[in-house]
């Protein structure tokens, strides 16, 4: 088993329609995607492709998977995974139930690997994410979760815990105790604003308490899985909290003179923030929708 941090590209001749996190229909070509292999702390690890970070335990005793990206990158996933280790992957948690985040689950249920998420989860999955139709058998968690679990593995205790409503309602943070890295799923990301999706239970409210959160877990060394962008650290995470509630705080007062979102977009109220973050419209309407339900 290699434990040396790399980059490992593989190509795969698959492309097809997908769901984006928010359903939206995209043609990705799914075959220029490289898929990176990065060393997190000791045996944990993530793969970076196309899609959330994927999250990666290894050992002895197996594999578990934080996530899963597309259903056309299984292959490059599952190839990635062997530069680093040739044991079973026992166990795929899912962090939340978007499409760039859980695509792979059919194909990697049809390998007879267990999938675990939140209650939430299973549930959307069941139902059908943004009006779409129900994700086969083979997709859905077998096991779920209302609140926490623990799994013991490769030396690593390893605690999945379910979070306040934020980006969605089936939020879980994943933490590698014994390695003292947490995956935060899309709560937190470094590569622009985050994204409040009002459809699957998303949160304004819920977003600052579930940043809290992690910020309560983290400790000064403590190395930060975002759902999309570098690995970082306990001030990084504050730093995006501060930026939120501050945004929320903006929006709000637009909100009570009466604007609608349109209006609210068109003030730019991030206008100092944008170099930084990017195009803040897909944020500031997730918000907007989330504080008139909750100012």
């Amino acid at each position: 088993m290699n434990r040396h941090l790399r980059s490992v590209l593989f190509a795969a001749p698959l492309a097809l329609l997908v769901q984006t996190a928010l359903g939206q229909a995209q043609q990705p070509d799914f075959s220029a995607v490289q898929v990176k292999v990065h060393q997190v702390e000791g045996n944990v690890y993530y793969l970076e492709g196309q899609g959330g970070n994927v999250g990666l335990l290894v050992g002895d005793d197996g594999v578990i998977m934080i996530d899963d990206q597309f259903a056309p990158l299984t292959e490059k996933l599952v190839a990635a995974i062997r530069t680093l280790s040739n044991e079973p992957i026992r166990f795929v948690i899912n962090t939340h139930v978007h499409g760039d985040h859980t695509g792979g689950n059919e194909n990697l249920g049809k390998m007879g690997i267990a999938i675990m998420a939140h209650d939430n989860v299973g549930m959307r999955l069941a139902q059908g994410v943004n009006g779409g139709a129900p994700a086969p058998a083979a997709a859905r968690p077998i096991v779920t979760y209302s609140d926490s679990v623990t799994l013991n593995l490769n030396g690593e205790t390893v605690s999945v815990r379910k979070v306040p409503p934020a980006h969605t309602d089936g939020d879980s943070y994943i933490h590698f105790e014994d390695a003292n890295v947490i995956h935060l799923g899309d709560v937190f990301r470094t590569t622009g604003y985050p994204i409040i999706d009002v459809n699957n239970g998303g949160s304004a409210k819920g977003t600052l308490e579930a940043l809290q959160v992690a910020i309560d877990m983290a400790g000064p060394n403590t190395k930060l899985i975002p759902g999309h962008g570098v690995v970082s650290d306990r001030g990084d995470v504050i730093e995006f909290r501060d930026m939120i509630a501050e945004v929320q705080k903006r929006v709000s007062d637009l909100i009570r003179q009466g604007m609608t979102v349109e209006q609210v977009i068109a003030a730019k109220p991030t206008a100092d923030l944008d170099e930084k973050y990017g195009s803040p419209d897909r944020f500031l309407t997730g918000l907007y929708q989330a504080l008139k339900n909750e100012i």
